[in-house]
């Protein structure tokens, strides 16, 4: 099963390094990994999307807790939540394509940021399946660059993550 793992850190070097140290010596695979800083700036969050089994995610979770710079680590699959992951992807866009390739940008509720001659650079912002479901739409040779973000969450409602 898929998890996503919110973690509230010191902001301090080499802590990065220690989290994703963790799981690596224990064979977990990091699927997607978002840091940054939040509105304290001794503290940092970490979004990690990684797939396995509850009881695996279990001792993730308790491994990181012995980890001296975390705060706090919340499994945000375990409620509601709110994910997004954000996307820019590079496409040519020549002739008659530039047209289709703006419907489906539209349709998807993207924006074209960039616009040359020959290509389109769209950012779209939404949940995993939604990015996946926008390359489909589009001619495979027509994508001449992607870059995702990965995962980010937060929790619905009330639930937060503070220290």
């Amino acid at each position: 099963m898929r998890h996503i793992i919110s973690i509230l850190i010191e902001n301090e070097a080499g802590s990065l390094a220690r989290v994703v140290g963790l799981f690596a010596a224990r064979g977990y695979n990091i699927e997607t990994l978002n840091v940054a800083p939040t509105e304290d700036p001794t503290l940092s969050r970490m979004t990690i999307v990684t797939v396995g089994s509850d009881e695996v995610i279990e001792q993730i979770t308790k491994h990181l807790n012995r980890l001296i710079e975390i705060v706090k680590v919340v499994d945000l699959t375990d409620g509601h939540f709110v994910e997004r992951e954000m996307m820019l992807v590079k496409v040519r866009a020549v002739g008659k394509e530039r047209d289709e390739i703006k419907r489906t940008t539209d349709i998807f509720r993207g924006r074209i940021v960039d616009v040359s001659d020959r290509a389109y650079t769209i950012e779209l912002t939404g949940d995993k399946s939604k990015l996946d479901a926008f390359l489909d739409s589009v001619d495979r040779t027509a994508i001449l660059e992607t870059v995702r973000t990965g995962g980010s969450g937060i929790g619905r409602g009330e639930r937060i993550l503070k220290a």
